[in-house]
């Protein structure tokens, strides 16, 4: 009997990994990437059973996964000072939140933390490899490579996009946010993230000027801004480091953004931001919205890609406001003038509720041609949504500081919904504007034509 008593006791001293209580993602610090790291993969796994404490899995210990249930890998990229992602667990509990899933955190730390950024680089299809071995033991026990999501930030969406070749790009979807640029610019599809690697296979770029990719690698590519310089980050380097990582990871915030109910981001393909910036792009069909491209996790549920087996690449883009949820609501102005001269110049257009609530959009990214009976159809960006306008203003200026103040014949002006089509479109009639001084009026109900 004490032999068993010692026994028991010591099965309890003794627990492997596989047992750890609580994993944690690695945490390393700044000495650490300087005398470098060796490869080590840990794989952190979150169910709704376990939210806030993560099990150690591998290749021949699957613990608490639940094979019949979609899983979601979630891959980081270069950690140049060794610190745990800020936006990790939010994207775990965001993504558990929305669907009962397994969530598996890739802890490639220990590979990430350097210096060197090539090391990192260098270390990504190693990486690849072990993802495999572990996904092969899935579907050993009867998982499905179609229920199998990678989402890959930076160096991550090209470690996803090796994996989904391995596969021969049978994985399910392949998210990449703001996938790497250097070292992956103009490579081969081979030797990145590509459409083939998965059966959908969505990106968001938002810093295509510097550490992100600047050309579009998936069924459909996300440019917020245009992909370049997002709202809300620093613009000089006095900021520090977040002057160089806050456009990088703008990517994933909005990725978060699209997990929460607060709003869709709804994005217009087009063939480049300029166009879309002029109002070339702000319709998808009909009706309108219903099959615009919804940014982040809903992607997929794009019905203009689901129609084909083998869509068309595909650029979208939208524009963001500053902070979380970074909404921005769309309506079109619609001008027509009667100036007998042409006239050339910014429209900046405010909208008041009943409660005294405003929003303001500033039209001067291109200056409007404005001729006799001739439509103009201004893009209007709001970063509030009000449900009634009681109230419009309307400014309009050529720019120009000195000289004569021209003035804008207004024949009609209309204000249309593209996030809320289904809402009565405003009209006013005869309106004069002097430059650079507010006109403000209360709109009235457009006609309905008769056909």
């Amino acid at each position: 009997m004490p032999r068993l008593y010692f026994f028991i006791g010591l099965m309890c001293l003794v627990r492997s990994d596989t047992d750890e209580t609580c994993l944690t993602f690695t945490r390393l610090s700044l000495h650490s990437a300087v005398v470098g790291t060796r490869l080590n993969v840990k794989l952190l796994l979150y169910t709704r059973r376990n939210l806030t404490c993560a099990q150690a899995v591998n290749s021949t210990f699957l613990g608490n996964l639940n094979v019949t249930k979609k899983t979601t890998f979630i891959i980081h990229g270069f950690r140049p000072t060794g610190s745990p992602p800020v936006w990790m667990m939010d994207l775990v509990e965001s993504l558990l939140s929305v669907e009962d899933m397994n969530v598996v955190v890739v802890d490639w730390n220990r590979g990430a933390t350097t210096l060197i950024y090539s090391q990192a680089s260098g270390r990504t299809r190693n990486v690849a490899k072990i993802l495999k071995e572990f996904i092969d033991q899935m579907l050993v026990e009867g998982a499905s490579l179609g229920d199998i999501y990678m989402i890959g930030v930076s160096l991550g969406a090209h470690i996803a996009g090796f994996v989904g070749e391995l596969f021969y790009g049978q994985l399910g979807r392949i998210t990449g946010l703001d996938p790497a640029g250097p070292l992956y610019n103009g490579k081969p599809p081979q030797d990145r993230l590509d459409p083939s690697d998965a059966h959908f296979v969505d990106i968001i770029h938002s810093d295509t000027d510097a550490l992100g990719y600047r050309e579009p690698l998936g069924n459909i590519d996300f440019y917020p801004n245009g992909g370049l310089d997002q709202p809300g980050c620093p613009k000089t380097i006095l900021a520090g480091l977040h002057y160089f990582k806050c456009d990088h990871q703008r990517s994933v915030y909005l990725y978060l953004a699209s997990l929460t109910e607060n709003c869709n981001v709804t994005t217009y393909p087009c063939d480049s931001y300029r166009d879309y910036r002029n109002g070339k792009c702000a319709s998808c069909g009909t009706p309108p919205q219903e099959a615009c491209p919804i940014m982040g996790y809903y992607a997929d549920n794009w019905k203009d890609y689901l129609k084909e087996k083998d869509p068309p690449m595909t650029k979208a883009f939208f524009d963001t406001a500053e902070e979380n949820p970074f909404c921005i609501y769309h309506y079109f102005v619609d001008i027509i003038t009667w100036n007998k001269n042409v006239r050339r110049g910014s429209i900046t257009i405010k909208l008041r509720d009943r409660d005294g609530n405003t929003t303001e959009s500033k039209i001067d990214h291109q200056p409007a041609t404005f001729q006799k009976y001739h439509q103009v159809s201004l893009l209007a960006r709001f970063n509030q949504d009000l449900d009634t306008v009681a109230a419009i203003s309307l400014v309009f200026s050529t720019g120009t500081v000195t000289g004569p103040k021209y003035k804008l014949r207004i024949l009609r002006v209309k204000l249309r919904s593209l996030a809320h089509p289904e809402r009565p479109q405003l009209c006013r009639y005869d309106l004069v504007l002097t430059e650079n001084i507010e006109t403000v009026f209360q709109p009235i109900l457009c006609p309905k034509l008769r056909m």
